[in-house]
C-alpha cells in the first residue's frame, strides 16, 4: 500500500514536471508591439530645385513671409468658422451649400469628390463662390486636377476667408478660381509632391516629362512661364512630409488676387 506522504510527493513531482513542460510554450507566446509615431514638422527647406532660370527673382527667401511671428502662429481654421458649416442647406462630400451662390469646403479631395461636385452643381447651378475654410489637400491627385478644372469651367470665385487654411493640393484648387480672394490671415501650405514609389519632384531630373503636368496646370491657371517655374520650384523646395506656409501676399506674387 502506498503511504499518504509518498502519494503527496508523487503528486507534487508530477505538478512540477507539468509546470516545467508548459513554461517554454508560454514563453513563446510573448508578442512585442512596436508603435511608430510620425511627427509632421513645419520647417522651411532651402531653395535647391532645378526649375528656376529667369524666374529665380521670385524665389527670394528674404521677400517671402517667414518672420518669427507668422511662423509661431500656424493653425488650422478655427472651430467658430467650421461651425458655420452646420447651417448648410445641403452637403456633398466636403462641400456645404450656404445659399444659392455660395458653397463652403472643408476636408480632403478623394476620388469621389469630382462626382460630388458635379451632383452639387446639378442641384445648385447658380453656385459661383467657393469658400475654402479648412482644406488639407488631396488623397487622389488626378481627381484633384479634375475638380480644379471643373471649378474653372463653372467660373467660380475661390476664397480663403478669415482664419482659413488650405494646404497641399487644395492650393491648386484655389488657383483654379476665375477670381481669387484671401483674407489677410489666410494661410497656404505647400510642399513637394510624391509618387507611389515615394520619389519626390527633386528626385527626377529637371527635364523629366513628369514636371510638365504641373507646370502646364499653372500656366493654364494664368501664370506666365517664369512664374509657373518659380512657384513649382518653391513648392518642391519643401519635402513631401513637411509644410511651408505662405501668406496672402506671398501668393499675390504669383497670381492676381481681387
Amino acid at each position: 500500500m502506498v503511504s499518504l506522504s509518498a502519494l503527496l510527493r508523487t503528486l507534487i513531482v508530477a505538478a512540477l514536471a507539468a509546470v516545467l513542460a508548459f513554461a517554454p510554450a508560454q514563453a513563446q507566446q510573448v508578442v512585442t508591439i512596436t508603435t511608430t509615431t510620425v511627427t509632421w514638422t513645419y520647417a522651411d527647406a532651402g531653395n535647391d530645385a532645378g526649375y528656376i532660370d529667369e524666374g529665380a527673382a521670385l524665389l527670394d527667401d528674404e521677400a517671402l513671409a517667414e518672420d518669427a511671428d507668422f511662423a509661431a502662429t500656424r493653425r488650422y481654421a478655427p472651430a467658430a468658422t467650421l461651425a458655420t458649416l452646420g447651417h448648410a442647406k445641403a452637403a456633398y462630400g466636403p462641400f456645404s451649400v450656404i445659399d444659392a451662390a455660395t458653397v463652403r469646403m472643408a476636408g480632403d479631395v478623394t476620388s469621389a469628390t469630382p462626382r460630388q461636385f458635379a451632383a452639387m452643381l446639378a442641384a445648385w447651378p447658380g453656385l459661383r463662390r467657393l469658400e475654402m475654410v479648412d482644406c488639407p489637400g488631396s488623397l487622389d491627385e488626378e481627381a484633384n486636377l479634375i475638380l480644379a478644372r471643373a471649378i474653372r469651367r463653372q467660373g467660380m470665385e475661390t476664397v480663403v476667408p478669415a482664419g482659413g487654411s488650405i494646404r497641399s493640393g487644395a492650393v491648386e484648387l484655389w488657383l483654379a478660381g476665375v477670381t481669387r480672394r484671401a483674407a489677410p490671415d489666410a494661410e497656404f501650405g505647400v510642399h513637394s509632391w510624391a509618387d507611389e514609389y515615394g520619389r519626390e519632384a527633386n528626385d527626377y531630373p529637371p527635364n523629366d516629362p513628369v514636371h510638365a503636368e504641373y507646370l502646364g496646370y499653372y500656366r493654364e491657371m494664368g501664370m506666365d512661364a517664369a512664374k509657373a517655374r518659380a512657384f513649382y520650384a518653391l513648392t518642391n523646395s519643401t519635402p513631401f512630409d513637411d509644410v511651408r506656409y505662405l501668406t496672402r501676399n506671398d501668393m499675390a506674387r504669383f497670381v492676381a488676387l481681387d
